[in-house]
Parts: C-alpha cells; structure tokens; sequence
C-alpha cells in the first residue's frame, strides 16, 4: 500500500504533540494514558490518535508511531535511513549526492532527527557532505550529532566540530582519545574500550552500550551507505526508512553493502509499508520482523 504525504495543516497540529511526547521521554516522565487526550498512550499497542483526526494527519502518525512508541529507559533502538535511486546508488561516482531525494523527504529526514536522542553518521559521510545535523527545517531540539571517525582522519574544522549548534561526539576508540581531544576539544570526544574488532571494524554493540550509558537510547543512523550496512550486518539496526527517488544514476555509490545470499530463500524480508512523498517512495521496513 502507498500512502500519501500528508498535508501541512495536519502536521501543524499533529508535530507539536509528536514533541511532547518526546521532550517527557527524555525527561523520563511516563506517557499519558488519558484516553480524552488527542495522542494517548497504551501500554499494549504504544501511542493511538484520539478522535477528530483526519487521514492525512493519520498517515503522518502511522509513519512516526515506531519511534514515538519507543520507552523512556529501554534498550537502544535504532532507525537508519538511506535515500537511493532505482538503481540502488546514494550519490555519483565521484560523491555527490545532492538531489537524489526530493524536499518532502528532507523534511522527514529532520523531523526523524528531532525524535531521536543521537543522530550517528560514518567518517565518509561527514568529510563529503560535510553537514550540519540540526533540526533547522522544523521546530524541535537538535539531537546529539555522533560521528564515527576511528581513525581519525576527519579535519576539525568541519562544521559538527565547529559551528557550536548542538553536542557533537566524535567517536574513536579509548586508546584514541587523547589525540582527538587535541583536535577538536575533550568534550566533543567519546573514547570507547573496544571499539574496534581484531579487522579494525566498529564493534556496533559495544558503540550502542557507551551511548546508552550517556542516555542516548533512541538513535538514527543518517548514514552513509557504509554505515547503515554495517548496523544491519551486525543486527543494530530496528528499522530502516529506505528513500527511492525516480533516477537512474548509473555506476554511482552503492546503498545497502551486504553479505551475499546463497539462495533466494535465505534473503531477508522484511515487513514494510511504503508512503509517497511527492515524487519519491518511502520503505518502511521493520529490520526485527525480516526472516527469509
């Protein structure tokens, strides 16, 4: 089924209430559970839409709910997100990947960031599209900007080190942690015991842990390609909303990098639910339900 992208007057009365719910998870109050509330929670089936809601405030909240529901001091849960071609590349051969997705799917990307606690992206990321993370194209708190760079290779002088909009942690292993203070400041360094495996690879579960340590239990994984698969590889990613726009890139970078399947019966299926937003088509794919 595709659903629409609602309209503007839905999400006007429908993202304040999307907030509070939010700003009481953080503040590690307990949901509402006033069934006269417009957005009330139950503790079997999450939150539900009271009555007077029309369709397309529905559809907004039907793509939202998995992240609303998550609980105050849960385990972490992880969304990812990747905005591709129908040819399955994130940007050209040479990196750039502006444009691949249209302004509808911008603006989920920065609705999802001011759901979350963090917002993760690789090193490859960071040093091509060099971006700010903020929430700056609706009301909301900027999340926790994490960079994984662990070898640090990333300059200083990229803006999440250096513009002071929100909190930014740079991630290397403990051992690391010292010169990367001398980059780009102590405080925007998380040196984690660890971090990497005996291939030098991110061990996901233990960077998921030193982050809910620090309370940052609901993550999303902005990208790139590289990153988003190795979350799913490692089993650390609940959910991936999966962008697909209406081009043909032809030889450009890669999405999803996964070990092969031997046989089509061994491929994962996840269950999904597909939302149009303007010409491209948003996955949602539940990464928890995906046996072959």
């Amino acid at each position: 089924m595709v659903m629409n992208q609602p309209s503007a007057a839905g999400v006007d009365r429908l993202w304040p209430l999307c907030l509070d719910i939010v700003r009481r998870r953080r503040d590690g109050a307990s949901p509402l559970e006033d069934e006269a509330a417009p957005m009330a929670w139950n503790s079997e089936e999450g939150f539900a839409l009271g009555d007077g809601w029309g369709p397309e405030a529905a559809e907004l909240f039907a793509l939202l709910k998995p992240v609303l529901d998550r609980p105050r001091n849960g385990a972490p849960w992880v969304i990812g997100q990747l905005g591709q071609s129908l040819d399955g590349c994130i940007g050209t051969r040479g990196g750039d990947s502006n444009n691949v997705n249209g302004q509808q799917v911008l603006l989920h990307l920065h609705r999802l960031r001011a759901l979350c606690d963090a917002i993760i992206v690789g090193a490859g990321t960071a040093a091509i599209d060099n971006p700010q993370l903020t929430t700056r194209r609706v009301a909301g708190e900027h999340p926790v900007r994490v960079v994984l760079d662990p070898t640090l290779r990333l300059a200083p002088t990229l803006r999440v080190f250096s513009d002071r909009q929100a909190p930014t942690l740079l991630v290397c292993d403990a051992l690391r942690s010292a010169e990367a203070a001398d980059r780009v400041g102590a405080d925007q360094v998380l040196g984690v015991p660890g971090l990497l495996d005996a291939n030098g690879t991110p061990d996901l579960h233990v960077l998921l842990r030193a982050l809910h340590r620090r309370r940052l239990h609901v993550l999303f994984v902005e990208g790139g390609g590289v990153t988003v698969s190795r979350f799913i590889a490692q089993g650390c990613m609940d959910r991936l909303h999966l962008s697909v726009a209406p081009v043909i890139i032809g030889g450009g970078r890669p999405g999803l990098q996964l070990p092969p399947s031997a046989a089509m019966r061994d491929c994962m299926r996840p269950a999904s639910r597909a939302f149009r937003m303007g010409a491209d088509v948003l996955w949602d794919l539940d990464l928890r339900d995906a046996a072959p």
